[in-house]
């Protein structure tokens, strides 16, 4: 059995509280992961092109109030 397997396993036979207790601590780990990673790309220049083009469209006055 993989260990991604042996994860789902686990994770299928958690209690509902400590499901949710899982849950809570996996979208935290994602969301630091995911800052880690635009903060590398952004560094590497990996978000220029993205950010020149919204900036472009923001200047021709192609955005709206949030």
């Amino acid at each position: 059995m993989s260990k991604i397997e042996q994860l789902e396993q686990t994770v299928s036979n958690l209690s509902h509280e400590d499901f949710a207790q899982f849950r809570a601590w996996f979208l935290e780990f994602e969301g630091r992961v995911w800052d880690a990673q635009i903060e590398t790309d952004l560094k590497a220049g990996k978000l220029d092109q993205v950010i020149a083009e919204a900036r472009a469209e923001f200047g021709q006055g192609n955005a709206r109030p949030l």
